[in-house]
């Protein structure tokens, strides 16, 4: 049963446990990035450098990703629009991205992009912490299962 494990790669702090994940239940897993990134030297794990605009990696992950896929990014235009096709998607932080949640999430980002461009509003993100990469490995495992189901059936 072929289940690919799709990776936003350029700025994913999960990249070992992931690896590790794909390992475990023998998944093919893409690293997906707009430059080379030094990945393992092994059949299952595969190195995909695209190359142009913006979005470019974005698009190749949601040209893909399907029902049964699970995607890890923290791009959330690009968990909706994977999330649309029937994928499962999970944030570096451990947090799945649902279709109850995704129209919020993108709200918020979006909330958040023009409070930036009018000053009001600065930093990014907390900082990536120990509870983040436990709460995301154990939260990979639970998707890797529902996309098998999601297979099944």
């Amino acid at each position: 049963m072929f289940m690919p494990l799709y990776v936003d790669a350029d700025a994913c702090p999960v990249k070992e446990e992931i690896y590790r994940v794909g390992r475990r239940y023998e998944l093919k897993v893409f690293v997906v990035a707009n430059s080379v990134i030094r990945v393992p030297a092994e059949p299952l794990i595969e190195m995909v450098v695209v190359s142009g605009g913006f979005d470019v990696a974005d698009d190749w992950i949601a040209e893909r990703a399907v029902k049964g896929d699970v995607v890890v990014t923290s791009d959330i235009p690009l968990a909706g629009r994977c999330i649309e096709t029937g994928a499962r998607v999970l944030g570096a932080k451990g947090f799945e991205f649902t279709e109850d949640a995704i129209g919020d999430a993108l709200a918020t980002r979006a909330l958040h992009d023009m409070l930036r461009q009018g000053g009001t509003f600065g930093g990014g993100p907390a900082p990536f912490a120990k509870a983040d990469r436990s709460r995301f490995l154990s939260k990979l495992d639970e998707l890797v299962h529902a996309a098998r189901r999601d297979l099944r059936s």
